[in-house]
């Protein structure tokens, strides 16, 4: 549902009242006014004033043709300033030394139109929508890219396992050489034993040998 509203012949320049009316442009109905009620300038209440009887033809133009509408839902659509008449407007201001100057007073005439249907998406609006679509596919993506990085790792996973194995029964393998070397002393001591075995065997012969000369030797004596 759509409506408009005209406020002609307005006192002040078009000028001034732009200043007011850009501010209101686009914007719900009921932040416009608000937006109007706590601007302090002069135009800004004949805006107003104008801004309601917008609104009001757009209730009354619903009922007529049975339509509900929630005068919440409506915004402002278009919104201009157009310059009024200047005729016989001319005014003179007195100035130093006697002088007169002359001064130009100005109409203009507003035009405002409020519509419920759907607003259409601003710049800003559509990028932020694209900023949330690429973070959204972002996130879908990065659980791809962690199952690929952990694809990728599970060979090099089993390499160093592979490569961990054969050190670790090196490692294993240690302690028999420690055994090896521990029995050395062992084998030693039983060397020795067989030397003194040895060596007791060479000498019983020996000792019966003396025996037997100090007993020829003892004869002879006698």
């Amino acid at each position: 549902m759509e409506a408009i509203a005209k406020t002609k012949y307005l006192k002040g320049s078009p000028r001034k009242a732009r200043l007011v009316i850009d501010m209101i442009r686009g914007q719900n109905v009921s932040r416009a006014l608000s937006i109007l009620k706590f601007t302090q300038k002069r135009a800004a209440q004949p805006i107003a004033k104008c801004l309601n009887s917008a609104i009001a033809n757009a209730t009354y133009n619903a009922e007529q043709q049975n339509i509900a509408i929630d005068p919440d839902d409506l915004w402002v659509k278009a919104c201009y300033v157009d310059m009024g008449p200047t005729k016989h407007r001319r005014r003179m201001r007195p100035a130093p030394q006697g002088r007169a100057y002359r001064e130009q007073r100005h109409y203009c005439h507003i035009t405002i139109e409020v519509t419920s249907e759907e607003k259409p998406k601003t710049e800003k609006e559509l990028k932020a929508e694209a900023a949330k679509a690429r973070r959204a596919e972002t996130k879908k993506a990065e659980p791809k890219k962690a199952a690929k990085k952990d694809a990728a790792k599970a060979p090099k996973a089993k390499k160093d396992e592979a490569a961990a194995a054969p050190a670790e029964e090196k490692v294993e393998a240690a302690p028999a050489v420690e055994e090896t070397v521990e029995t050395a002393p062992a084998a030693e001591e039983t060397v020795e034993a067989n030397a003194e075995e040895v060596v007791a065997e060479d000498a019983a012969p020996a000792a019966e040998e003396a025996e037997k000369t100090e007993g020829e030797t003892e004869a002879e004596t006698k």
